[in-house]
């Protein structure tokens, strides 16, 4: 079969069943479903500080040097990282199956990812979160910073290996109007001893898996489309609680501050690319099962039809959505302050086709999976008006979605 041949007799349940970790790239949008299989050609990476910054021409010329070979319409697909300086993980696969959006039954019971034994770790300890928050704000009144958002882990481990096709369906089941994703990572060698020729490793496989609500780009020929979210609230199971929540929400003057400068950013690094940008003047409200968040859709028009998805998705990241600003500045406070490495997680997963057409949403409320252990990563973005005990009350929240996915009902607790 040539590489990218669309088989559409299946469903896209079937190919939501048809995801085998290790050799899979699944993503499920609101308008369709993919999975991509087997692996015809992996970009390589670029020595020097320049990864990401090279990544789009680096990604054009392999494209171009497979439709040359007879490929049809090759794609990368694959993750990016937080950091600049790490290496993207993007591959050719050897087929893609795209068909009709995913369709599944919310009120069916969710399956059984873990077994009811399990520890979850906190990194860092809730009060050490606070107290990292509380120094990001007194930079920003000091006027340091305008906003930066700082993210914690939970480190779930489980006797028996986490069963990633249970759940990336439940993560499915009720993530109809955002992005699912299940994503290889490269393979982590690990030490288990010595044996009679030496030392002994092993390749332990690692799955970047997560629902995002948030599309970083999008581009079909030269229209694009970007929809940022920033603001957030928690959702509540009382009807009339939670509309009066979604009501606050679209009126509190810290996150409609905190909306107004990523859209400003956002809105500033594409207009030299397009011929016509359209703006909305006020964010609207859009929901997940946990949370609301303000939401704006911005579309244009681009100048130059060579302007490929993945490039457009490098101008903009890292977006203060996920990061802060002014940029480099708060990318440095978040390495002092965050005891760990993000890796993947605010980072993009997607697409992008020979054609420069594509898809990249933001990797939030995700996890990597690695055997018996799943790191779950939640950010809040935080001002100078910023309550820091509410904003660690928002990183639990947002840790919800893959806490409820896995059957742990006890989030309050985290």
């Amino acid at each position: 079969m040539n590489a990218q041949d669309q088989v559409t007799e299946a469903t896209a349940a079937e190919l939501l069943k048809d995801y085998e970790p290790g050799q899979s790239f699944f993503f499920a949008t609101p308008e369709a479903t993919w999975l991509a299989q087997g692996t015809l050609a992996v970009l390589p990476s670029a020595a020097g500080l320049g990864e990401l910054q090279t990544l789009p021409d680096r990604a054009a010329r392999l494209l171009a040097q497979l439709k040359q070979t007879g490929q049809r319409l090759p794609m990368l697909v694959g993750a990016i990282p937080f950091d600049p300086k790490q290496p993207a993980h993007l591959v050719v696969p050897l087929t893609v199956r795209k068909l009709e959006k995913l369709n599944l039954d919310p009120h069916d019971p969710l399956r059984s990812p873990i077994g009811s034994s399990y520890t979850i770790e906190p990194v860092p300890a809730p009060e050490s979160y606070v107290a990292g928050a509380n120094k990001a704000i007194a930079r920003m009144r000091a006027g340091e910073l305008d906003k930066i958002v700082l993210a914690r882990t939970l480190k779930l481990t489980s006797p028996q290996p986490i069963r990633l096709q249970e759940l990336l369906h439940n993560l499915a089941q009720h993530n109809t109007l955002g992005y699912t994703f299940a994503v290889d990572l490269p393979k982590r060698a690990e030490h288990v001893g010595r044996g009679l020729h030496g030392e002994k490793t092993v390749d332990r496989t690692r799955t970047l898996i997560g629902a995002s609500p948030e599309l970083l780009v999008a581009r079909t020929g030269t229209q694009l489309y970007v929809n940022p979210l920033a603001g957030s609230t928690p959702r509540s199971s009382d009807p009339v609680e939670d509309e009066q929540r979604a009501e606050a929400l679209m009126v509190s003057p810290k996150d409609l501050r905190e909306h107004a400068l990523v859209i400003e950013a956002v809105a500033e690094a594409l207009r030299p690319f397009c011929k016509s940008l359209d703006v909305p003047e006020k964010p609207s409200l859009v929901s997940t099962a946990a949370m609301w968040h303000l939401s704006t859709e911005i579309r244009g028009e681009l100048a130059d039809p060579e302007m490929t998805s993945l490039a457009l998705a490098m101008a903009l990241h890292p977006t203060p959505a996920v990061c802060g600003s002014p940029t480099e500045l708060a990318r440095e406070a978040i390495e002092e302050i965050e005891p760990f490495d993000r890796g993947f997680y605010t980072g993009l997963v997607g697409w992008c086709d020979a054609n420069g057409d594509g898809e990249w949403v933001i990797t939030i409320r995700c996890a990597v999976a690695e055997s018996h252990t799943l790191q779950l990563y939640s950010g809040a973005g935080i001002v100078a008006e910023s309550s820091a005990e509410s904003e660690l009350k928002e990183t639990s929240a947002k840790f919800r979605t893959m806490l409820r996915a896995m059957g742990v009902q006890d989030d309050e607790a985290f």
